[in-house]
């Protein structure tokens, strides 16, 4: 039948010269696509290192002007200093006032580059002037002082009319008064010779707007509307920005860096916006030019070298595949002819055509060769495999039914739903455990659809395209769970009534504690009041509404006496008789909340003055009114109210807060009545005073030493042993009483001294622990949220254990939880760094935000502090008792210890223990007392 197979005429290719061409087109490909990938990869080296020069020079150019501006107020505060220039202002007496700074005039103009000085009275009035006025000043002079005379702080601003100027506005003080100010202005040639020496371009000074000043006609660019009033090598520049206005626009050259071609060179041009005054009739900009001939030409060079390279390689890789190639494929075209009488069945003749290779180093046309000769033995002995295999196939056909017959009492056995569907939703197979939970029997189920059994809980279309969803489930004795299913499909193998497997977790139990959890997040455990953050969020979504409206917020007072005379849980109960009282009275007029402590919250959304003063009129007789009897004692709820109007006291939470507790002291300081409705007059003065006041205070006390260190000890609970304490802070008197934090901290923090007095305390703290650490005593001291923000903080660290020499591992430095959340990467930055320098860390106040388990895992500490208003009401408030737990049983999963504060009964302690709560810390188990006594 071969035989009768009519010859193939077909003309043929040698392989040999396929592979050269194929290879060829391949090199020559790779040697185009190498050349411009190594073009592409140095013209993208070239552009960001240009951008990145570009931008060293704008952030130099902008150093510079910073600091021509500080030197410049820095000369104008001494001028105000002089000692002749205040008492001849404050006499008014002109020639005194001209003789005053004469003698400094000739210093200033030549070493300090001033072009003007210019001195006006408190009134505003100018009495005298030295050096050149600049261009159309009158209307920004005016406003600078009136700004410094109103306000009485240094003023700097840079304005450009004829040309480029920074002005320095200072008072002049005479005995702590302001009897006038002082105007110092300097051109920017210093700042555009420094600009030059550092970037090493071209640099010119250009001014636009209406006004343009008087240049020559060819210094004038009327494309950018403005005047060139400085430059370097002007012969050369000059030209190039002339060509520059008549191609682009100032907007686009300042957004990026112009490239083009001037003179068969490459230049590449780049602006740099000056901040002008206010009325901006006038606006400066620095122009760079820089050279980029030589980096293009080498560009050039290296993609010529590198084609060149590439092509003479494509020629000597041809050259010797040709010479590779030659004799294998003679090997080849003798064996493609033996092969026709394999195909043909011949076996015999194709081993007796093939010898056997006898070289010891084979090739892949030796083990061609070889597998052919192979390939008839295999040939022969394929019929015996075949059998061999069909018994292997029926053994495995048994293996399959028992691992069939395992799946199946699996899925009967998994504590789980297991539920198949065909392709119209329709169930086919139902597990063993979903029955038992459905208590219906498999043939009641068998061919519903899955969608009428198990309900959508969101109530939409279902979507079989859904792989995970929520589902409700009414059992037969009409109780409701909650299903959370997974769905995946099943492989078609040519049965249509199986098409998706759904596997569902009964998660009643989990959804009922998230509600749980969710309802605790908003609520104070206690009064069951919404608590201070949701009454905050409250408030600032009511302000973002643009509404107005009133906070009253409460404080009982001499409510330290109940809990002294009676203890904490009768406190405890008359906060809860207040909380009903006012939920009851007033939870219909808005939100009502317990702050903390003994603070509550009402806010009156839409009420005038009127109205809030009518409501705190009811609610002083109603807590009069309120009260209990308790060991012998009569305890009342009295209390002092805080009115505060939006936006009238604030327009922010924090400032409406801040406004209605300092209506509330005032309340408290009041004889007459026990509310108080703030005024803007009154509270702004009031404010200001006290700031002041207290800030000074702070200063001086960080200066003189003026705090005292306490330490409160932290007690194991399993032993009793005390190894480490916390450092707290007081503030000595003026009649060497102790000041509570509270009244100067929060001033601190508004106030940025916060950061000094953390490392006071650290400083003093290490002190005290270099002494005591060889006794294996910790210390833990508390750093602010603004100490997140440190970027000295490692640093300091670092120079005080070196300084002091104590054990950073005997150091536990503790953030707050709302700090930590808040500014989750900066907080846990900074607890690494301090991890790093082997001190321990500690979250304090853990558990005001639910939020927070999340990133717990995340955050760098040692030590968790269990927030002490979940420990107070541990023994009386089952909803405590889950939150601590679950918080230990987090912190403990995520290996850090745990702390329990405000310990103030012996009550808890048992408690704190079967909890697995490591350490306590409270009045129980130790009160605070000074440090270096302590230790």
């Amino acid at each position: 039948m071969n035989a009768s197979r009519p010859p193939d005429n077909r003309q043929r290719l040698s392989l040999t010269w396929r592979v050269l061409a194929l290879s060829s087109l391949l090199l020559l490909a790779l040697v185009v696509l190498f050349t411009w990938l190594g073009h592409a990869n140095l013209s993208r080296q070239f552009e960001e290192s240009r951008r990145e020069h570009h931008e060293r020079e704008t952030r130099e150019l902008r150093l510079a002007l910073q600091r021509s501006e500080a030197s410049l107020q820095q000369i104008a505060a001494l001028t105000a200093a002089s000692p002749d220039l205040g008492p001849a202002l404050a006499t008014g007496d002109g020639a005194e006032l001209m003789e005053s700074l004469s003698s400094q005039w000739p210093t200033l103009q030549l070493e300090a580059g001033v072009d003007e000085i210019l001195v006006f009275d408190a009134e505003g009035r100018q009495l005298a002037e030295w050096g050149a006025p600049q261009a159309d000043r009158e209307r920004p002079l005016q406003v600078w002082v009136r700004q410094v005379m109103e306000t009485e702080f240094p003023l700097s601003a840079l304005r450009c009319a004829d040309d480029c100027r920074q002005y320095a506005a200072v008072p002049i003080l005479v005995a702590g008064e302001s009897v006038g100010m002082v105007i110092l202005s300097r051109s920017l040639a210093d700042v555009t010779r420094q600009a030059h020496q550092v970037s090493g371009s071209d640099v010119a000074l250009l001014i636009t707007g209406p006004n343009g000043v008087e240049t020559t006609p060819d210094r004038y660019l009327a494309n950018w509307h403005g005047h060139l009033i400085a430059m370097t090598r002007q012969d050369a520049y000059l030209s190039l920005l002339q060509e520059a206005a008549r191609t682009t626009s100032l907007a686009e050259l300042l957004d990026s860096p112009l490239q083009l071609r001037h003179d068969n060179r490459d230049y590449e041009l780049s602006a740099v916006r000056m901040e002008t005054d206010q009325d901006r009739r006038r606006t400066g900009y620095f122009l760079m030019a820089a050279d980029l001939t030589a980096q293009i030409r080498a560009i050039q060079q290296d993609t010529r070298t590198l084609m060149l390279v590439g092509i003479g390689g494509w020629l000597a890789a041809e050259l010797l595949l040709l010479v590779i190639l030659l004799r294998p494929m003679a090997r080849l075209r003798r064996l493609a002819e033996v092969l026709p009488a394999l195909a043909r069945g011949g076996f015999a003749e194709t081993r007796r055509a093939i010898s056997v290779p006898q070289r010891r180093l084979l090739d892949e046309i030796d083990v061609l060769e070889d597998t052919t000769l192979a390939l008839s033995d295999q040939l022969e002995t394929l019929g015996r495999e075949v059998s061999a295999r069909g018994a292997q196939l029926a053994e495995r056909v048994d293996e399959l039914a028992h691992e069939r017959d395992f799946v199946g009492s699996l899925l009967d056995t998994a504590r789980v739903f297991i539920v198949t569907q065909d392709t119209q939703g329709r169930i086919t197979l139902v597990n063993a455990y979903a029955l038992a939970v459905m208590a219906s029997p498999e043939e009641r189920l068998l061919g519903r659809m899955f969608d009428d059994v198990f309900a959508s809980r969101s109530g939409s279309a279902p979507n079989d395209d859904t792989a995970q969803e929520e589902r409700s489930l009414i059992t037969a004795d009409g109780r409701q769970h909650t299903i959370a299913w997974f769905h995946a499909p099943l492989p078609s193998r040519g049965d249509e009534r199986a098409a998706r497997i759904s596997v569902g977790l009964d998660i009643t139990e989990r959804k009922l504690a998230e509600a749980r959890l969710t309802w605790l997040a908003e609520r104070d455990p206690l009064t069951e009041l919404y608590n201070r953050r949701y009454f905050q969020e409250a408030l600032g979504r009511v302000m973002q509404r643009g509404r107005s409206g009133a906070v009253l917020l409460l404080d009982l007072d001499r409510f330290k006496d109940v809990n002294e005379l009676s203890g904490h849980h009768t406190g405890d109960r008359l906060l809860r008789m207040v909380g009903d009282t006012l939920f009851q009275e007033f939870g219909h007029r808005g939100v009502t909340a317990r702050l903390g402590g003994d603070e509550f919250a009402l806010l009156l959304e839409g009420a005038d003055a009127r109205q809030a003063i009518c409501i705190a009129k009811q609610i002083t007789p109603l807590l009069d009114s309120t009260g209990l009897d308790a060991g012998g004692q009569r305890h009342r709820a009295t209390a002092s109210l805080g009115i505060a109007l939006f936006p009238v006291h604030g327009d922010n939470p924090a400032d409406l807060m801040a406004s209605a507790d300092l209506a509330m002291y005032k309340a408290k300081e009041s004889s007459s009545q026990r509310w108080h409705l703030l005024s803007t007059l009154e509270r702004a003065k009031d404010e200001l005073q006290e700031r002041v006041y207290w800030v000074e205070r702070i200063r001086q006390a960080i200066e003189e030493d003026g705090f005292e260190l306490l330490a409160q000890p932290i007690v194991r609970l399993s032993d009793g042993d005390i190894r480490h304490y916390e450092v707290l802070l007081r503030m000595r008197g003026p009649k060497g009483d102790m000041i509570s934090p509270v009244h100067f901290i929060p001033v601190a923090e508004r106030s940025g001294q916060i950061v000094q007095l953390d490392r006071w305390v650290l400083r003093h703290s290490l002190k005290v622990l270099s002494q005591v650490q060889e006794q294996g005593v910790s210390l833990s001291v508390n750093l602010s949220g603004q100490s997140l923000h440190d970027a000295g903080l490692k640093q300091f660290l670092m120079e005080e254990l070196a300084v002091s020499g104590a054990d950073p591992n005997h150091l536990i430095l503790e953030i707050t939880e709302t700090a930590a959340v808040t500014d989750f990467s900066s907080a846990r930055g900074v607890l690494q760094a301090l991890r790093e320098l082997g001190c321990r860390t500690a979250l304090d106040d853990f558990g005001v935000g639910f939020s927070s388990f999340h990133y717990l895992g995340e955050l760098p500490v040692d030590f968790i502090k269990i927030d002490g208003a979940f420990i107070r009401t541990l023994v009386t408030n089952p909803e405590s008792q889950v939150i601590v737990k679950a918080i230990t049983d987090i912190a403990s999963g995520f290996g850090k210890q745990t702390i329990a504060e405000f310990v103030d009964q012996q009550a808890l302690v048992p408690i704190l223990q079967s909890y697995g709560i490591a350490y306590g810390q409270g009045y129980h188990l130790g009160k605070p007392a000074p440090l270096r006594d302590t230790l």
